[in-house]
């Protein structure tokens, strides 16, 4: 009788899964055409990175060449005074503010009443407003940096950099396979982070990079870090170049342009919209910018995004217009700048730092990207499917996993996959949600289509 049952009940599961089947039908397409799950397109994360060997050496050996005083300390203080860093405030907005400060101080004097010196009334307010402007505007200031100042950069920011960029250009290598740059522009390199993140992903193709930082001390502890921290030792990169201007003929232009935490030091918006032109057009394939993945950092990109996609320049060079690679699935208002609290659109990738004190652990680095592209580049592997991104991690509970995604129509979507609705039968073209399911993969790009259905 046991033995009745179960296969009753067996039959009765059978009959309920084709059912369920026949009313919800699955698209059939096998992203995974027989490869491993961690080989899903829309698998783009990295597992935690480490310097290359030769980059990990050499930052030892100039830290310890160095002695810097109190490093640890300066260390935190300089990561955390980076972290927080905010755009300097527009003159246009000051002026606004001072403008509805003093009103507001007129009136508060007119209800007082009694007779009112004018002249004495003016100079007080106008004091009240500058005293008032000075304690609640944030004071923005260039980052100058002299070869110690350098030093602690490079202890405090070099893995984390490095773990940010090679995480942006890995979007570009996997998701475009054919993709072999040849020449390479960082505009603000500093350390030459850029440099090694693309040479652990295109060093058989890339035969020129061009690496443009105005200070003068950054260009050299770059260079000596190709050096391994020798003077008479052969660069282990060939073919870098340092310049502290960019390259003065417009019809110049490179397969591979970067800028990463470059923007937020330009002092305006102005000088924000002409560096991301300038960029733009010496860009033959790919313009990669990385900033940190905070508001202000997911700000300054969309600045960038939006000056790209909707302003024309005055002059052009070459005629193939922008759209948008990576990370956004559409070209519309980012939606999480349209809804209330603001919140950054950020990423994850976990590091190993430097082997210093008190900075041995792995560590994660937020960051905010943008890759755009020329048009007539060819994205491989996702054409013709419709993709969404995964715009936080995802979350797993039991039987079920919650996704937060940015979808291609430009809305926000919080979808809850189950193992019932989204497959565990292992069908063709089911490999999401089993995977979600199944492994708890965190991934970037997932196709709505198949989800939803």
């Amino acid at each position: 009788l046991l033995i009745q049952r179960s296969v009753k009940q067996h039959n009765l599961n059978l009959l309920f899964q084709a059912i369920s089947a026949a009313t919800h039908p699955q698209p059939q397409v096998d992203f995974l055409k027989g490869e491993p799950h961690r080989k899903h397109p829309g698998v783009t994360n990295l597992k935690t990175l480490r310097l290359p060997e030769e980059l990990h050496v050499a930052a030892q050996s100039i830290i310890h060449r160095a002695q810097v005083n109190q490093l640890p300390e300066r260390i935190h203080k300089l990561t955390n005074f980076l972290w927080s860093r905010k755009r300097a405030v527009e003159d246009l907005t000051l002026r606004q503010k001072a403008v509805s400060l003093e009103k507001e101080l007129w009136e508060k004097a007119m209800q007082k009443g009694g007779d009112i010196d004018e002249q004495a009334m003016e100079d007080r307010i106008r004091r009240k407003v500058l005293s008032e402007l000075r304690r609640t505007t944030y004071h923005w200031a260039p980052t100058k940096y002299d070869e110690e100042l350098g030093v602690v950069y490079m202890a405090a920011r070099l893995a984390g950099g490095y773990a940010a960029v090679r995480r942006a250009l890995n979007e570009i290598k996997k998701r475009d396979p054919s993709f072999a740059p040849h020449t390479l522009l960082d505009f603000g390199s500093g350390l030459g982070t850029v440099v090694w993140a693309s040479h652990a992903c295109w060093g058989d193709s890339l035969k020129e990079m061009v690496c443009v930082d105005s200070s003068g001390p950054m260009n050299i502890l770059a260079e000596q870090l190709l050096k391994g921290d020798d003077e008479r030792a052969e660069p282990c990169i060939k073919q870098v170049y340092f310049r502290q201007f960019l390259p003065v003929s417009p019809k110049v232009q490179f397969d591979l342009v970067t800028a990463a935490f470059t923007l937020s030091e330009l002092p305006n918006v102005k000088d924000r919209e002409e560096a991301a032109f300038t960029l733009w057009r010496k860009t033959s394939s790919y313009l990669v910018l990385v900033e940190n993945g905070t508001k202000e950092g997911h700000q300054i990109l969309m600045e960038a995004r939006d000056t790209l996609l909707k302003k024309q320049e005055k002059t052009v060079y070459d005629s193939r217009p922008a759209s948008v690679f990576a990370p956004c699935s559409h070209e519309l208002v980012c939606p999480k700048l349209a809804h209330e609290p603001v919140t950054p659109c950020n990423f994850q990738q976990h590091y190993q730092p430097l082997s210093l004190p008190r900075h041995n652990d792995r560590q994660i680095e937020k960051f905010s990207y943008l890759i755009l592209r020329r048009t007539e580049a060819v994205e491989e592997g996702t054409k013709g499917v419709e993709w969404a991104r995964l715009i936080a991690p995802v979350l797993r509970r039991t039987r079920h996993v919650h996704c937060r995604m940015c979808c291609p129509d430009g809305q926000l979507q919080h979808m809850v996959v189950t193992a019932r609705k989204h497959s565990r039968s292992g069908l063709p073209g089911l490999q999401t949600g089993e995977l979600l399911i199944k492994f708890g993969y965190n991934f970037e790009l997932c196709d709505t289509k198949m989800c939803q259905n």
